[in-house]
């Protein structure tokens, strides 16, 4: 409980506190004394979560948060929150509100002006990017694929042309299935899988979805544990690049050798197609830059 000056009080904080996703040492010095210092703990699941205490030697009272009551938990942990209570959120494993629950309650004590402080650690999705050897410049989480087929063919589809690496979740039951889907939309695309991350049996398998789903089939146990699957992003499209380039050249130099902007606008719709009235637009905007 957190008193100011003069005995007023004040609302306690919502620590937002990531755990880990498997190996028990990952956990932070900061989370495991933010655990300690806390007046509840809401969990995902108290049970599993209740191990993690144990081990910690911590007992702490806590409260169920998850996707089916989170909306109506929100009243509680605010009442807690006014008392004074400090309370730590987590998830069953990994970073909370990362495909798990907790942002209904987080977006909602924000907007009632509570202090939310978040204690980083171990997320899954930064792990498998960290050693899979793909591009991570730029990279699209896009959680968990539909389970239907034809939907999950669909979701696919519309990544086609993403150029940036993209990272789903998924489960052992479906992974098979999604590297099917993935085969037909997405080809012999570059797909890393990082499966068991940070525990005993913690795998990178590469290569393409035909090659990985045969490797599955070769060897059963490859396709036990939670996944995190990326995927290479698109190549960028070299004909709409090259001819980028090649338009801007000869405006430029067009521009440069002294033609005038009318001329070059017929001599551009000439070369590349579309209206000279388009052309003109584009080498007056060129022109006025200059």
């Amino acid at each position: 409980m957190t008193h100011g000056h003069l005995g007023t009080l004040h609302p306690g904080t919502l620590y937002v506190v990531a755990t880990p996703i498997g190996n028990l040492q990952d956990l932070s010095p900061r989370a495991a004394q933010t655990l300690g210092s806390v007046a509840r703990i809401a969990a995902e699941d108290t049970r599993h979560s209740g191990r993690l205490l144990t081990h910690l030697g911590l007992n702490v009272p806590m409260l169920s948060l998850h996707d089916h009551n989170e909306s109506h938990r929100i009243e509680q942990v605010d009442r807690y929150l006014v008392a004074g209570e400090d309370i730590a959120l987590i998830s069953d494993a990994g970073t909370p509100l990362i495909s798990d629950p907790g942002f209904v309650l987080v977006r909602a004590l924000r907007e009632r002006g509570r202090r939310i402080v978040p204690v980083p650690g171990p997320s899954a999705l930064i792990t498998a990017l960290s050693g899979a050897g793909l591009p991570t410049d730029r990279f699209t989480f896009a959680g968990f694929l539909p389970a239907k087929p034809a939907a999950r063919k669909q979701a696919l589809e519309q990544w086609l042309a993403h150029e940036a690496t993209l990272v789903f979740y998924e489960s052992p039951h479906r992974i098979v299935h999604t590297l099917t889907a993935l085969s037909e939309v997405m080809g012999a695309r570059d797909v890393v899988l990082a499966r068991e991350l940070t525990k005993t049996f913690e795998t990178f398998l590469s290569g393409t979805p035909g090659a990985l789903l045969a490797q599955l089939e070769e060897d059963p146990n490859q396709a036990r544990g939670e996944f995190v699957v990326m995927v290479q992003g698109a190549p960028p499209n070299v004909e709409q690049t090259q001819q980028a380039f090649s338009e801007d050249t000869l405006l430029n130099a067009l521009l440069a050798e002294g033609v005038g902007v009318k001329q070059s606008a017929a001599v551009s719709a000439r070369v590349f197609g579309g209206r000279k009235q388009t052309w003109y637009a584009r080498l007056q905007a060129m022109k006025s830059e200059d």
